[in-house]
């Protein structure tokens, strides 16, 4: 059995998240989605709503591909929270050059921690390559239009994650 692991914070999910879950999904037996608690970031949603909502999000996509859709919180290291799920592949997706820099460091790491989990990038589609977490809730708290990077869903707790509903 395949199982890969698909790290993030996740905050909020977002339409590019979604694009390389799907595109995973069809490689890989069973994807585990880890949702970061990464205190440093001080995230917007708590990490049971970005749980959930990421639960909703990937719901469908699991019926469609078939593919059993895990979502999974980590507190610790990416390579012993792929250990504790049992992810031979950790997938990370890529949308600029940037993102390959720190990218590759993370691999370098990883594989020094353990050789026997492969990374594998996606790149993310072209129409979600700008994409950002952070700036989709820039654009929510100035007002702006979010709808064509996120689910409809997804929009909705954050405009009221905001105080904006």
């Amino acid at each position: 059995m395949r199982v890969g692991l698909y790290p993030g914070t996740f905050d909020p999910i977002t339409l590019g998240h979604i694009d390389i879950i799907r595109r995973a999904a069809v490689l890989l037996d069973r994807l585990v989605v880890g949702v970061a608690i990464n205190r440093d970031k001080g995230p917007l949603f708590d990490l049971e709503d970005r749980v959930a909502l990421i639960e909703a999000e990937c719901a469908e996509l699991a019926r469609q591909t078939g593919i059993e859709i895990v979502v999974h919180p980590f507190e610790n290291l990416l390579i012993d929270c792929a250990r504790d799920v049992g992810a031979q592949i950790i997938v990370r997706g890529l949308r600029a050059v940037a993102d390959f820099e720190y990218e590759y460091q993370m691999v370098g790491m990883n594989r020094q921690l353990d050789d026997t989990i492969e990374t594998v990038f996606l790149m993310a589609e072209a129409q979600h390559q700008a994409i950002a977490s952070k700036l989709v809730k820039e654009i929510a708290r100035l007002d702006g239009d979010i709808s064509k990077f996120v689910t409809p869903q997804v929009r909705k707790a954050l405009l009221s994650q905001l105080g904006k509903t």
